[in-house]
């Protein structure tokens, strides 16, 4: 990848407890970021077929973690990687005068939209490489 690792690298060997763990004061632990992306993700695919409403919702936009549980969290990053299969399963059925049409109800193009969320992940991508070098740096 030309940004970093990819997404399923970075969080395929985090653990439930480092996922949910605040390495870093202030910022978003591995797991909230998970589920921000996942939603983000499931927005645009939404968007794809114009069934999406306006904006999400701040919970809608970033999840609460419910369940701290190891099963939880392997279900978190299978629905992230579900939801990027979904996406790219709809944008392959795309052609060249549907991905230079607008969004329904935005001002932009599907292919803006889909740059967009590959941007979002990577840049989320990349404050989860973060977060998991402060948790190395914590470890005994």
């Amino acid at each position: 990848m030309w940004h970093g690792p990819a997404l399923a690298d970075l969080v395929g060997d985090v653990t439930a407890e480092q996922a949910a763990a605040r390495p870093v004061a202030g910022a978003h632990s591995i797991w909230e970021l998970v589920l921000h992306m996942t939603s983000w993700t499931e927005v645009v695919r939404e968007r794809l077929v114009g069934s999406a409403k306006s904006e999400p919702t701040p919970e809608e936009d970033w999840p609460p973690v419910r369940d701290q549980s190891a099963e939880a969290w392997r279900g978190a990053v299978e629905r992230l990687k579900d939801a990027h299969r979904e996406l790219a399963a709809d944008v392959s059925q795309l052609d060249d005068s549907m991905l230079i049409g607008r969004v329904p109800g935005k001002e932009h193009s599907v292919l803006a939209m889909i740059h967009g969320v590959v941007e979002h992940d990577a840049y989320h991508g990349g404050q989860i490489a973060i977060l998991k070098r402060a948790l190395e740096a914590r470890a005994p």
